[in-house]
């Protein structure tokens, strides 16, 4: 076949109406092909077609993302249900129609943007250029925007659209996710994430305004409109200033001998935790010079997750040895997160999981309150939070302390949600937390938080060491007052939907139709929650 026949055919393969023998996707590569202005997603689409690859075109195409526990997640590629420029700008249309809907003052209070430092160079998409776009959509139709001008972390977002009384804001992150994958993260007004009807509502409203509108595409708004502020400097001061509130020891802190060994993990955490040090009176903590900087493609970690222990903290651990640090501090890529290790006099490294690291952090917040509250303060006024997957060691506390303790559905969106209600009602809530390591040092920002985890985390190592104490030590402590708890969490991975499927169908048909497992191993099973169909055994009316 000579080349101008096989270009010929080429050609016509690209042009509308497509003939894939589906409907649904002909139209849906049309609308594909005609809306994306990205060179690179544009041609994988392309490549695809021009390949017959009909299975992968209908993945790609035929569905779209939804609202999980962080927002909208996917790989960044082509396609719609994969995060890339032409979605970042369809959910950001669908914002703002459901923003007007909300708030009849949405073009004076404004919006909030923030990212991370991820990147595909084979979809030239990054969260900073998918952040443009965001701030574009709503630039071109009048909506002042709140952009940072470079990086930070995930809880910067939450807490300037409480500090700038903006409607709502976004965070451009995949948090610690593969280096495949990036988000976005909606907070609303309160700032907290949303919650239902919220984000329900939104994706309706995104299904309403698929088509980009006149404008949408205009990032060069984000260098020219008179309505794009940049908040960076003022919001960080302002979150500085209010760490102090949390900060009971800074006479000690400049004073202690202990040395700290911090990981960015190749993300935003580097700056900011600096001075977050800083703020608490304490030397800089040492950086993990390969993992300082932002890098998006995590190349010294099999994956950017610093859950998953020693495997992941090899570097930091080796740095502390060398330098004599004996805590190592580690915040996930967007620094919303915090892993702690500690070495132990048997030179091995206790790695904390994030339920014991809770029970310390419960223990100290609560010890501070008693310590510093004023004569009248009552402790019925005080409460702490988990997530119904988390251990159960703070409601021990709370039990034997006097203090209020509340379970919220697994995400943080629901102790975001729950917090502001208890701060309405006059309540006053020193720690919450979820056992992946997010955790929520008193109340300034309603998201976890990685960054004054790490400084709480010293301030309390620091304290302890006054007394010739350790983490490892004060854990067992606590466990002594208030009764032992252990966890054992993990996960397996499926990407087949049937399968998964099959999965949770044997688990509630088990050894008979509607029957759950009475034992796990040896051990009998004393409860049972399934959130997908709303059932629970140990309440009377057995609804979750």
């Amino acid at each position: 076949m000579s080349e101008n026949v096989e270009g010929d055919l080429n050609s016509n393969l690209l042009r509308a109406p497509y003939h894939t023998g589906d409907p649904q996707l002909d139209t849906a590569i049309e609308q594909w092909l005609r809306w994306d202005k990205n060179p690179k997603t544009k041609e994988q689409i392309e490549n695809l077609l021009r390949n017959g690859m009909n299975k992968e075109l209908r993945d790609r195409l035929c569905c779209r993302m939804t609202f999980g526990t962080a927002g909208l997640r996917s790989a960044m590629g082509a396609g719609f249900c994969y995060i890339n420029d032409l979605t970042i700008i369809q959910s950001t249309q669908g914002m703002y129609k459901y923003l007007e809907r909300c708030f009849s003052d949405f073009k004076q209070r404004g919006f909030v943007v923030g990212y991370d430092t991820r990147g595909q160079v084979t979809s030239s998409c990054t969260s900073q250029r998918l952040a443009k776009l965001t701030a574009a959509v709503l630039l071109a139709k009048d909506v002042p925007v709140y952009l940072f001008s470079r990086y930070v972390p995930t809880p910067f977002v939450p807490y300037a659209v409480q500090e700038l009384k903006a409607v709502a804001g976004v965070m451009i992150t995949a948090s610690h996710n593969r280096k495949e994958d990036n988000g976005y993260k909606v907070y609303w007004e309160n700032g907290a994430q949303i919650i239902s009807p919220h984000d329900k509502e939104i994706l309706k409203c995104i299904e309403e305004c698929v088509e980009p509108w006149t404008g949408s595409w205009n990032e060069n708004l984000v260098n020219t409109s008179p309505l794009k502020r940049d908040p960076l400097q003022d919001i960080c001061r302002r979150y500085m200033e209010d760490l102090k509130k949390i900060c009971f020891h800074r006479e000690l802190n400049s004073k202690t001998t202990l040395k700290f060994v911090h990981t960015s993990f190749h993300g935003v955490g580097h700056d900011y935790v600096q001075l977050a040090f800083q703020v608490f009176g304490f030397k800089p903590p040492i950086p993990v010079p390969e993992q300082k900087d932002p890098d998006p493609d995590f190349s010294t970690v099999k994956c950017p997750n610093p859950e998953e222990g020693e495997s992941v903290l090899e570097l930091s651990l080796r740095l502390a040895e060398k330098e004599n640090a004996r805590i190592v501090l580690a915040t996930d890529p967007d620094a919303d997160r915090l892993a702690v290790a500690e070495l132990q006099e048997n030179g091995h490294w206790k790695v904390f999981t994030g339920n014991e690291l809770a029970a310390l952090f419960g223990w100290w917040m609560f010890d501070c309150w008693k310590k510093n509250k004023s004569r009248n303060a009552d402790v019925k006024n005080i409460y702490m939070l988990a997530t119904t997957v988390s251990s159960k060691i703070l409601k021990a506390i709370a039990l034997k302390e006097g203090f209020h303790f509340e379970e919220t559905l697994p995400g943080f969106k629901w102790i975001g949600s729950r917090i502001k209600d208890l701060l309405e009602n006059g309540k006053e809530v020193l720690f919450a937390f979820e056992e992946s390591i997010g955790f929520l040092c008193g109340t300034s920002v309603l998201d976890k938080d990685g960054v004054s985890a790490a400084v709480v985390v010293a301030e309390m190592a620091s304290y302890l060491e006054t007394m010739n104490i350790t983490l490892k030590q004060q854990l067992i402590k606590i466990y002594e007052k208030y009764g032992y708890h252990i966890s054992k969490t993990s996960y397996f991975l499926c990407y087949d939907p049937p399968t998964i499927k099959s999965i949770f169908e044997r688990l509630r048909n088990f050894d008979s139709p509607k029957e759950y497992p009475k034992f796990c191993g040896t051990f009998a099973i004393l409860h049972i929650r399934d959130i997908t169909t709303g059932y629970d055994s140990s309440q009377p009316n057995k609804k979750s």
